[in-house]
């Protein structure tokens, strides 16, 4: 993890490589004669942590019986810590002062002594952190052993466990298996299929999910249906040569193992002998643990496609691995079910009781430690395992479930739990562990909203610049390489079928929480010991603290505050964040119950995600000017209703947040309100989001500045500001996502003019003219849009013919849309659509689904639809629904709909 750390110091030390900080650095040294190799020292710090970074990449970071190279690795990722504050500090010195240009930057240094001093100060750390890696470089080639490197006779090290669980699953008693059978099933009958291609079958799921023991079963009781067969462990580290040479070992039969000489083979002709042996043969093949495609393409031409029915089988943690078998041959092991789970766990942790049963002086705890397990195989394993040696009380239970983590770290009947889940963390590219760590800094269980996941991840700097894709997609990219090595689980999905929150199994949970305790990374802080916070750490989330917790800390690393608890006293909190951690990166309040933010705001220097979401926060100072390096201020559901000129200036801001809901019932006209805005943010080109503006000739006129928009709702918006709007929302070449509200019920909003052929979601909340859905916005851009919101419209046809263009429709939400007393759903319509919403029209007493309407849907919304008697005529056609809820319906209407699961399968729900 210390080459993480060094990736965050070559960050910052590349905030200086600008040209106007080099401009400025050498203006520095001119007046500063001691400082005249200030650029040089810069440049040569980058060149040794690069060096390090390389170094630490080709070692074994887990391997603790190599003491001085442990002691070494702490001393760097102090060291690069050390740097990345002091770094940062100068390079917002340097950047703060430019403005105004070179020359005038120069006078300020002669004018503002305290700012020369500072400069002077922030220098010298520079110049003695270089010494420091002087110093450990020669350090190193003293003291730390170099056989560990990866290319040693220990590279294997990581392996060690997954290979030592592959040779154990071949020898689990099938009584002490649980919960296999319908997967057993799948893949004996994926085996056995009548068609005699050779197929490819993958088994996935994340380590611990039992993969190896699921195969294992299937492959020892189906391998004599074969001619031959072959299992073989695909380490991280495997070589060609060696896969082939254990695949000719493993098929061979007893008589030909002495005849066949593989020693001095070179590779091709080890794979003639491996198409020889499989030529005109049935066979089967286990890959196991394998982790990247190319292992298999490397190999895949030796295996002979005769016809027969032959049939390789992989098992994998990763998801593009498991791509490798078509789709139907696929299966993805999720957690075991709660029954399941209590059955082994209570096989391994009672194996001599009567049908090991679970003493009722222990179940209490023993259903906790189960929970904890989340359904993964091998932590009920191994819990199991721990407790069945350990003392049958409910205090020793009780302590083993509240030091799970510690136990993780110090039990070795634990290590083949940990290295396995340890194994899936050094697998991980290293641009990915700091995401991945950050992630249990949360709850357990909680569930981690996407969008502000990927926004507090591009403010620690954990995402790269790749080609001309924002920050945004990147780290989107990031999470869903977390999801596919199955690090990280999807919780729910969106309309679109984007990942929209996502969560963390409890036990890998554990495992990142030991790991950021021990590099330092961060603390979730879950208890009122302030004492058992180290005063060093750089990530602090908490959860409680008692009344005087805040006044005993003293954090001047800090890095990150986040806030999951509103049960909180604000004054010393806040006092202890803006008088003690200068260096915030990450200042996230949401829903803590202060009144004002401090003047003291502006000494932040580092900001960049600022989140007072829920708070009953009035204004911002004028400081806010100063944070020069904020990219996130999420004001949402505060009671701020205009922002500070300085806002303005502000120049990396990327998404602002400041929306207001006024009626929480969300039954008037204006639910919600925007914000007033100074007129010179409209020059901030990095604004990504605005959510959400209010309206006024000047805002619609200047809005069209604002081209790198992807997200942008404006509330209060008027008949006469309609051409000015269309025209300015037209330069918005990359808008994904529009809401637009109008000031009243009667205001008609005249989009006619809008074209937006890439918007994915569209909110219409006034009133419409007829030709409105008949204009480029629906027939054009309909192809895109996904979610399509309408509100009020009014109309007085029926909208559907003209909305069943909109052919992508995963989400429509139609609210006082019709004046009308029928709606029909005719025969391929919204053929993607999955939920509809239909609200507030007060006329209408019928609606019908024809056969083949709405292929796709699986929930259907009604509220507050008075004269709708009936439950929709044909809702038996609808295949694929799942749910129907409604809310303030006629009286009668709730009896009906709870009647219709009688005639097919979903569930209703009355609100």
């Amino acid at each position: 993890m210390a080459e993480a750390t060094i990736v965050a110091a070559l960050r910052v030390l590349g905030e200086l490589t600008n040209e106007v900080a080099k401009l400025a650095i050498s203006k520095f040294s001119r007046l500063c004669s001691t400082y005249k190799n200030l650029e040089a020292n810069i440049n040569n710090i980058g060149s040794e942590l690069r060096v390090m970074q390389g170094f630490l990449d080709g070692i074994e970071m887990d391997d603790q019986s190599n003491k001085p190279q442990v002691a070494w690795i702490k001393e760097v990722h102090e060291l690069a810590n050390h740097i990345e504050d002091i770094v940062s500090e100068f390079a917002y010195l340097i950047n703060n002062q430019m403005f105004d240009g070179i020359s005038v930057y120069v006078t300020k240094l002669f004018k503002d002594p305290k700012l020369l001093v500072d400069l002077k100060r922030i220098a010298s750390q520079l110049l003695e952190a270089e010494t420091r890696l002087v110093n450990l470089a020669r350090m190193k080639e003293r003291w730390v052993p170099t056989t560990n490197v990866s290319t040693g006779e220990n590279s294997n090290y990581s392996n060690e466990y997954s290979y030592k669980m592959a040779i154990s699953a071949h020898f689990i008693d099938k009584d002490q298996i649980v919960g296999i059978k319908n997967n057993s099933g799948k893949l004996t009958s994926w085996l056995n299929s009548k068609n005699l291609e050779l197929s490819v079958i993958s088994v996935w799921g994340m380590g611990g999910a039992g993969k190896t023991t699921l195969v294992t079963n299937v492959f020892k009781r189906e391998k004599n249906n074969f001619d031959c067969h072959a299992w073989i462990n695909v380490s991280q580290s495997y070589t060609v040569d060696n896969v082939l040479h254990n695949i000719i070992y493993e098929i061979c039969k007893e008589g030909q193992k002495n005849s066949i000489n593989t020693g001095n083979k070179d590779l091709r002709e080890l794979k003639e002998i491996v198409v020889k042996l499989l030529k005109e043969k049935k066979y089967l093949i286990v890959l196991d643990d394998m982790w990247d495609i190319k292992a298999f393409q490397d190999i895949r031409d030796t295996f002979v496609n005769d016809h027969r029915g032959s049939r390789i089988m992989i098992t994998s943690r990763i998801a593009n691995v498991a791509s490798l078998a078509p789709e139907r041959n696929r299966l993805e092991l999720k957690r075991l079910p709660e029954l399941d789970s209590w059955d082994l766990f209570c096989k391994k942790a009672f194996p001599i009781e009567r049908n090991h049963e679970c003493p009722p002086t222990l179940k209490k705890w023993a259903k906790e430690i189960v929970s904890k397990c989340d359904g993964l195989p091998l932590a009920l394993v191994s819990l199991g395992g721990v407790l069945s040696c350990s003392e049958k009380t409910e205090s020793e239970w009780r302590r083993v479930h509240d030091q799970l983590t510690w136990e993780l770290d110090n039990n070795p009947n634990l290590d083949p739990l940990k290295n396995i889940l340890n194994l899936s963390f050094k697998r991980l590219p290293k641009y990915l562990k700091n995401c991945f760590l950050h992630c249990s800094l949360f709850p357990e269980d909680f569930l981690l909203p996407r969008k502000k996941l990927l926004r507090l991840w591009i403010a620690e700097g954990f995402i790269q610049q790749k080609g001309r894709s924002t920050l945004e997609e990147v780290a989107e990219g990031y999470l869903m390489e977390l999801i596919h090595c199955s690090m990280l689980q999807i919780a729910k999905k969106n309309e679109f079928g984007r990942v929209k929150r996502c969560q963390m199994h409890d036990t890998v949970r554990e495992l990142a929480l030991s790991l950021c305790r021990k590099e330092n990374f961060g603390l979730l802080h879950e208890d009122n010991n302030s004492e058992n916070i180290d005063c060093s750490s750089r990530r602090l989330s908490l959860i409680k603290l008692r009344e005087t917790f805040m006044h005993d800390v003293c954090l001047p690393k800090l890095r990150t505050f986040m806030l999951v608890d509103d049960d909180v006293l604000s004054s010393p909190l806040l006092s202890m964040v803006f008088d003690k951690s200068r260096y915030l990166t990450v200042l996230d309040l949401e829903e803590l119950p202060i009144e004002t933010v401090p003047n003291a705001i502006g000494d932040l220097f580092n900001l960049r995600y600022l989140g007072l979401r829920n708070t009953k926060v009035k204004s911002l100072p004028k400081s806010m000017k100063k944070l020069y390096n904020l990219q996130t201020l999420d004001l949402n559901c505060s009671q701020i209703q205009n922002l500070p000129d300085g806002i303005a200036e502000l120049k990396k801001l990327r998404h602002l947040f400041a929306e207001v809901v006024v009626d929480p019932t969300y039954r008037s006209f204006r639910t919600c309100t925007g914000i007033s805005l100074p007129k010179g943010i409209f020059y901030l080109k990095d604004l990504q989001t605005i959510q959400a503006l209010e309206s006024n000739a000047m805002v619609v006129r200047e809005l069209g500045n604002l081209t790198q928009l992807r997200s942008f709702r404006i509330r209060n918006v008027k008949e006469n500001h309609s051409v000015e709007l269309c025209k300015s929302l037209s330069k918005m070449s990359f808008l994904s996502y529009l809401s637009i509200y109008a000031s009243d019920e009667k205001e008609i909003l005249q989009m006619e003019g809008l074209n937006l052929p890439q918007l994915q979601k569209l909110d219409l909340c006034g009133k419409l003219k007829e030709t409105m859905l008949e204009s480029p916005l629906f027939k054009i851009s309909g192809n895109s849009i996904q979610t399509l919101l309408l509100g009020w419209s009014q109309l007085q046809n029926d909208p559907l013919p003209s909305l069943s263009h909109c052919r992508n429709l995963t989400y429509l939400y139609l609210k006082r849309v019709y004046e009308g007393q029928q709606l029909i759903f005719k025969a391929g319509w919204f053929p993607k659509l999955k939920r509809l919403d239909l609200v507030l029209m007060p006329n209408l007493i019928q609606v019908e689904m024809e056969q083949g309407t709405m292929a796709s849907l699986e929930g259907i919304w009604l509220w507050e639809l008075k004269q709708l008697m009936e439950v929709p005529k044909g809702i038996e056609h609808l295949i694929s629904l799942k749910w129907m809820g409604c809310r303030d319906m006629p009286v009668d209407f709730g009896g009906l709909a709870e009647g219709t699961h009688q005639l097919f399968h979903f569930t209703c729900r009355v609100f």
